[in-house]
């Protein structure tokens, strides 16, 4: 591709995405969903103006990098304090990790035709919810805490976690591991690997924005922070391939929870940045769905994603969540709202790629039934997230000028200790 073409495809993207992020703030519809559907229509399944795959290998390390950036912007505002919140999280993630991953299998399977190893890689896939999807569409619903810090860690604990499985997962299909023995030792190296080298950056670069404190300039302090981040990523899939995920959500968090670093001058930068990468990866990865992909897989691909949506998650959370003081209406908003994100759409992209090269029967109705599963929970989800939260009672309340928001911590503190 030339490189004029190249600059007409990412002109066409960013501006499909900024027209629906403008759409989204003049009709208040759910700005991920007018993203999805402003790919769709640019893509294949539209107008065909843009092709992600013409960006040949290089769409892998692009999307790597602002994922990462997502990641870190995530890191950077993650809090578990002692209490509720963290065992709702651990909980969570720990049986959706065993009830999700098994469901997904047997479901891929069973109603949408896919075979077990495809189906075992489709179910890690599919297995976390999105940061970048969860992290705006609460801010824009303006959810009550504490089940938006839930939704967004949960994400950002599981991500990591679902991203490196499929890749070990698809290793084994393909030949590049043997048995489950080596699977798990990968999955914690992987995830281990990331988590120290995150940490290990995360103190370097804090240690850094330490010694410019003195200067003013934030600009500064975003650009080594960017450096440092890009860098770190590049040699974790150099050294690790998927293990730049835990790292990056490992430095943001080690960055954000030490206060000489003054992480809030970095924060709002760093988060207008992030809404700027889902403003470019959503469109982009939409524009590479097809009907042709999509069509074969039936009502057999729509009644799987559904089983996920309206019986595996809301089983999950309600096993997560017994003995934990959250009432019914917290337990039923957790337990409906799971969206998938660009990386799953991501990782459902390349790794289909590897499985039509390998000659793996079903590697195209993987990747149809990944983007079912990213529609439909999008879609409706995004759609009716609002309203069953306003039905609920669980918006945040809207605040006089000039007076202090409450805290997260503050919320934290008060859902930990129910005699508050």
């Amino acid at each position: 591709m030339t490189p004029e073409r190249l600059g007409v495809l990412w002109g066409i993207t960013v501006f499909a995405g900024a027209s629906a992020r403008l759409l989204a703030a003049f009709t208040g519809l759910p700005g991920v969903v007018l993203l999805l559907l402003s790919g769709l229509l640019i893509g294949r399944s539209g107008l065909g103006l843009v092709e992600p795959l013409d960006l040949g290998q290089g769409l892998e390390t692009i999307v790597g990098l602002l994922v990462s950036l997502v990641l870190f912007d995530g890191g950077l505002n993650l809090r578990l304090p002692e209490g509720t919140i963290k065992s709702t999280v651990l909980r969570i993630s720990v049986i959706r990790l065993v009830v999700s991953l098994t469901a997904g299998l047997l479901a891929a399977h069973w109603l949408a035709g896919l075979g077990w190893s495809v189906a075992a890689v489709y179910s890690a896939i599919v297995l976390a919810t999105g940061p970048t999807v969860v992290t705006p569409l609460i801010q824009q619903i303006k959810l009550a805490p504490p089940l938006g810090a839930v939704l967004e860690a949960e994400g950002l604990v599981l991500e990591p976690i679902g991203a490196v499985l499929a890749l070990l997962l698809l290793e084994l299909v393909l030949g590049d591991l043997h048995g489950w023995r080596e699977v798990a030792f990968g999955l914690f190296a992987r995830l281990g690997g990331g988590v120290v080298m995150g940490l290990t950056a995360g103190w370097f670069l804090s240690e850094g924005l330490r010694l410019l404190k003195p200067d003013p300039s934030v600009g500064l302090r975003l650009q080594l922070t960017l450096g440092v981040l890009f860098l770190l990523y590049g040699l974790c899939e150099w050294i690790l391939p998927e293990s730049g995920l835990p790292a990056s959500v490992a430095a943001g968090f080690v960055v954000g929870r030490r206060p000489a670093t003054q992480a809030n001058q970095l924060d709002q930068l760093i988060r207008e940045l992030a809404r700027l990468a889902i403003t470019m990866l959503f469109p982009l990865l939409a524009a590479d769905v097809s009907w042709r992909e999509l069509s074969p897989l039936g009502w057999g691909g729509i009644m799987c994603v559904l089983t996920l949506m309206l019986v595996v998650r809301p089983a999950a959370v309600s096993l997560a969540t017994i003995g934990l003081p959250l009432d019914l209406r917290q337990k039923l908003f957790l337990g409906w709202l799971a969206p998938r994100g660009i990386v799953t759409a991501a990782v459902a992209s390349l790794f289909s790629i590897r499985l039509e090269l390998a000659g793996v029967l079903g590697a195209g109705r993987l990747q149809g039934l990944v983007f079912l599963t990213i529609l439909m929970t999008v879609g409706i989800q995004g759609l009716t997230a609002q309203p069953l939260a306003k039905a609920f009672g669980l918006l945040a309340p809207e605040e006089p000028e000039g007076e202090k928001s409450e805290t997260a911590a503050d919320s934290f503190s008060v859902l930990s200790d129910p005699s508050q």
